[in-house]
């Protein structure tokens, strides 16, 4: 059976099959063989899979040969994040190629004039609660003709606090509808919606392509001085592949990535509160491999597809194990290696002992080797202010002593159940925070604007 025989099965049209041959696609994705016959068939789906698992495939092919162009929107897909509307819209656009459809991206962070020209001639909308809601009430959109409503990421939209939007836009698309709705866990929230919104929906889960045996986690106990000093020293030593460090917040993202570069590392950053033109040049240049390294905050966790991550560094740990979770399934994918580094100090305990437990995720400790105290590069006097109030906890950058630091001993650890897998030996490490799930998925990446019109 070739390649292309492999999707012809699942009742993929034709026009669609061409476009799957010239992307040189090798065979369907779980979810793909699992969700494509139940949209032909006209199901509601509940799809319970990671990001980058293949979702937008699994449900264009089964609504683009429904859509007949020119006839208004007929299709309503909501994101919760700008990049990812732009991700779909993107892969929506190639996939129907050969129908000649209007694909049209909504999202804040940009001028929504252009958008309103565009909407008058779409045939499918992407787009953000948000964004979209705004054009409801701007009268800009109508939803009266939409006869496919897809949710995607639905947990993270619930996450950011979209569910009053969101619940608002179903209940203003018709009833006689087609929903699917794509997630990477299932919690009661959306369970709760299923039953409000949707028609005897059938559920789909497929296995998450995270591989725990390629997935090695491990920790540094750190202060608050030595934090910014072992990145740098871990990126300059190792020569990583593609690598992403996360913060909690815009503030970390912004002055981490001025120091590495005042200190010899070619990075970027992205967070929310860049511009959207910002934000897509940034992923542009990563996706490109212009750059190997990623700072960003928790909006490139979940949503972005970004591939052949070789290592995720958590500068600050998160604030929930499912944060965690989202962040290190960012690599260790598609039977590729990876390494998941956390920086822990001495106000991350509670916390982190919280995700290993809840996780089972057994975790080994690791000796800090011996690294000069480099003083952190600040881009403004405000920054040093901001500093020092929070080099108390171990969140902050630390200070400028100089010197060497030298490797101290791994004694005492932080134990839970012993997952199994994940776990390597190694010299320098003696302790292990325990606890084990990953979660992860296959990739697609993409980048567009604005809206794509078919001639």
């Amino acid at each position: 059976m070739t390649n292309v025989e492999k999707f012809k099965v699942l009742g993929i049209s034709e026009n669609i099959l061409k476009v799957i041959a010239e992307l040189g696609f090798s065979e369907p994705s779980e979810i793909q063989q699992k969700t494509i016959p139940l949209v032909i068939e006209g199901k509601d789906v509940i799809g319970k899979s990671a990001t980058g698992s293949g979702k937008t495939l699994a449900f264009a092919a089964g609504i683009i040969d429904k859509i007949k162009g020119g006839e208004g929107v007929k299709a309503l897909i909501l994101t919760p994040t700008r990049e990812l509307a732009e991700q779909v819209s993107t892969n929506i656009y190639r996939f129907s190629k050969n129908n000649h459809l209007t694909v049209v991206q909504i999202y804040g962070g940009v001028s929504i004039e252009p958008q309103i020209r565009q909407i008058r001639r779409a045939d499918i909308i992407v787009g953000t609660p948000g964004r979209v809601q705004d054009h409801i009430e701007r009268r800009t959109l109508h939803l009266g003709k939409i006869k496919y409503l897809i949710l995607d990421e639905a947990d993270r939209m619930l996450d950011m606090g979209f569910i009053r939007a969101v619940e608002k836009i179903i209940r203003l698309c018709p009833p006689e509808r087609q929903t699917l709705l794509f997630s990477a866990t299932i919690s009661e929230e959306i369970s709760r919606i299923a039953k409000n919104y949707m028609k005897n929906p059938v559920r789909v889960s497929v296995n998450d392509q995270v591989d725990p045996s390629k997935l090695y986690q491990k920790y540094y106990p750190v202060t608050a001085e030595e934090k910014f000093s072992l990145l740098l020293h871990l990126l300059k030593l190792e020569k990583n592949g593609v690598v992403m460090v996360f913060c909690n917040t815009r503030r970390n993202v912004d002055r981490l990535a001025y120091s590495l570069k005042s200190n010899g590392i070619h990075c970027m950053a992205i967070h929310g509160g860049l511009s959207q033109n910002r934000r897509s040049d940034t992923l542009h240049a990563f996706h490109k491999r212009d750059t190997l390294v990623l700072v960003c905050t928790d909006i490139a966790a979940r949503g972005l597809d970004i591939k052949d991550v070789s290592h995720v560094y958590n500068f600050d740990i998160p604030s929930t194990s499912d944060d965690y979770i989202h962040r290190i399934g960012r690599t260790a994918r598609a039977g590729k290696e990876g390494i998941a580094i956390s920086f822990v100090s001495s106000g991350d305990h509670t916390e982190f002992r919280q995700i290993c437990r809840e996780k089972n995720i057994s975790m080994d400790k690791e000796n800090i080797p011996n690294i000069n105290i480099i003083p952190i590069s600040f881009s403004s006097n405000s920054d040093r202010k901001i500093n020092r109030r929070n080099s108390s906890r171990g969140g902050g950058f630390g200070g400028s002593r100089g010197g060497q630091r030298g490797g101290r001993s791994s004694s005492g650890s932080f134990r839970g159940r012993n997952s199994g897998g994940g776990s390597r030996g190694g010299e320098g490490r003696s302790g292990r925070f325990s606890g084990g799930r990953r979660e992860g998925g296959r990739r697609f990446n993409s980048r567009g604007s604005g809206g794509f019109r078919r001639k």
